[in-house]
């Protein structure tokens, strides 16, 4: 494994307007980024966290992977964020992972979050998903799926997971602690990309996106209420010395997840 850089960004998104977010993370990306690995968006980073999924649906031969595979070769890196998904009759809450190269894989939304109705409007998705970078194995998860950790156990030997999310501010606490929580336990690093800003429903976001090492210690918090893009390098060599020196994930539970 290499040494790995990411890049978290910690913006605004405009309600319900595709053309506008890709122009905002065009001019964000262009101005930030010289080399990086790995670009990480928020969830639902062309319309904000909307329940209006008939309405904004894209298929996966749509504007939004077309724009993601524009960046990845241009900034020569893997570019994940999540985007509303038509397939089949069904709306999916669906993270796209892309290469340069533009192949593209995805992971659906396990857990929708049924206290604004996720579930009404979107299927959940049926599969655990690791995407390899660097010779690193990462484990993909979106918002509410913080909140489940045996969904997050590490039987599936990843080295980093990462949270996407439209996290409120009224619950940020609960961010602030599963984050860390979800390290310890996988001893992985972990990142958390949160959106900040005002949705079109007045719900405040502030943020508080983080890199957390296999620890638990919060490596780097990016401040509150800010838009923010900010790259971080992850070293193997810590992440093996850690496992080496606490062997905890030897005495992991053996259970089946059933999805």
């Amino acid at each position: 494994m290499e040494k790995l850089k990411v890049t978290l960004v910690q913006s605004e998104l405009n309600w319900h307007d595709k053309a506008s977010n890709f122009m905002l993370f065009d001019h964000l990306l262009e101005s930030n980024i010289s080399e990086t690995d790995l670009i990480i968006l928020p969830e639902m980073f062309t319309t904000g966290f909307t329940m209006k999924a008939e309405d904004y649906a894209e298929k996966m031969e749509g504007d939004t992977v077309s724009w993601l595979k524009d960046q990845a070769k241009r900034f020569d890196s893997c570019i994940t964020g999540s985007a509303i998904i038509e397939e089949n009759g069904s709306y999916y809450n669906r993270l796209l992972w892309v290469t340069p190269d533009g192949n593209v894989q995805h992971y659906d939304k396990r857990h929708r979050f049924s206290l604004a109705g996720e579930q009404n409007y979107y299927s959940a998705g049926c599969d655990r998903k690791v995407f390899e970078l660097k010779g690193w194995r990462i484990f993909p998860q979106i918002c509410f799926d913080l909140r489940f950790p045996v969904f997050s156990r590490n039987d599936l030997e990843y080295d980093l997971a990462f949270y996407i999310a439209n996290w409120p501010e009224r619950r940020s606490h609960a961010w602030r602690t599963l984050l860390p929580a979800r390290a310890i336990e996988n001893q992985s690093y972990v990142i958390g990309v949160n959106r900040v800003g005002k949705d079109g429903n007045d719900v405040l976001y502030r943020g508080d996106s983080a890199l957390i090492d296999p620890l638990g210690k919060m490596v780097s918090k990016i401040k509150p209420h800010e838009e923010i893009v900010q790259t971080f390098t992850l070293d193997a060599e810590e992440l093996k010395k850690v496992r080496e020196k606490f062997k905890f994930l030897n005495d992991r539970d053996q259970f089946e997840i059933k999805l």
